[in-house]
């Protein structure tokens, strides 16, 4: 069976992605676990608005890559990590990222993003 087209976001489904403009932080726990002025900030239709941030400001020791994936036929396949929290708490499939997405999102590659009802985000 052959893979399905990727869709292109246009004027029925929009995505843009900027520079976020603001410095955005992640917490779990209570501890900062993500830090950047570097975020970008995918805006997707009427979703709210997503920051990604690249690996290089993820404590990346605090997250586990699991076996969960989803598709989006904008963006591509996701890959899904858990937070793994000083306690031994741990939160499934926390964050994600787009190991290789479509070409019109290539921009978010090297990126993850965190689901804000698992996580506190702050942008200031």
């Amino acid at each position: 069976m052959a893979a399905a087209q990727p869709k292109i976001p246009g004027p029925d489904h929009p995505i843009t992605i900027a520079p976020a403009q603001s410095r955005v932080r992640v917490r779990f726990g209570g501890d900062v676990i993500a830090e950047t002025s570097e975020a970008l900030d995918l805006r997707e239709a009427t979703y709210p608005v997503v920051h990604y941030l690249p690996r290089s400001a993820v404590q990346m020791d605090r997250l586990v890559k699991t076996a969960h994936s989803t598709h989006c036929p904008y963006k591509g396949d996701a890959s899904y990590y858990s937070i793994l929290g000083k306690d031994g708490t741990r939160v499934e499939n926390a964050v994600w990222s787009y190991e290789t997405p479509f070409p019109a999102m290539k921009q978010i590659t090297g990126y993850l993003a965190f689901y804000p009802n698992k996580v506190e985000i702050s942008a200031e």
